[in-house]
């Protein structure tokens, strides 16, 4: 059975509520197990990364989704302290050939979000993962990728109550990404 997990930091809660559309998404494939996983400021320590059981839940998984908010153009930095933590996985190639993805949140339509996707991606290839972009064209009708991103999901959220942003379009964007990963997982463990 394939497994896709959804690793991210939250500062708010917007993201989270993202992070929860692109796992239902993943879910919605038949088949697929799923993980959300969090990262917690408890998890740093000393400025490292300190979370065993995350890392292996990730090492045991076909599929690794990125998310963070754009802070100041680039991923919190609770998440790069996680990704820093994941060199060891980069020397022992334990990442190698997985599928990953990336969503960001951010306060305005643009947001920089475009450069915390690249640092998702980034990270991706120096693991030697397969990343898998959101597929589906910009500015549709039901809202659909409205902020035109073609490499992860962008949605937007400043300082509105989680209930509100993101918006129902930019969920169902992250399911969209989900899914879309999940199907890729599913082929891969073929």
């Amino acid at each position: 059975m394939p497994t896709v997990s959804v690793i991210y930091f939250s500062g708010t809660g917007h993201t989270t509520k993202l992070a929860e559309a692109v796992q239902k998404g993943a879910a919605s494939v038949p088949g697929v197990q799923t993980h959300l996983l969090a990262i917690s400021g408890d998890d740093i320590v000393k400025g490292r990364y300190q979370n065993d059981a995350v890392l292996a839940r990730l090492d045991a998984s076909d599929a690794i989704i990125f998310g963070s908010p754009t802070y100041m153009g680039g991923p919190a930095g609770q998440f790069k302290v996680f990704a820093d933590a994941t060199a060891g996985k980069w020397f022992t190639g334990a990442w190698r050939d997985k599928v990953a993805s990336g969503f960001t949140v951010s306060n305005s339509p643009s947001g920089d979000k475009f450069s915390t996707l690249q640092y998702f991606f980034t990270l991706a290839m120096q693991h030697g993962m397969v990343w898998v972009g959101l597929g589906e064209m910009p500015m549709q009708p039901n809202g659909v990728n409205q902020l035109g991103s073609f490499s992860g999901t962008m949605a937007q959220a400043g300082q509105e109550p989680t209930e509100v942003k993101p918006n129902a379009a930019d969920k169902l964007t992250g399911e969209l990404l989900g899914k879309r990963v999940a199907e890729y997982a599913v082929k891969l463990k073929k």
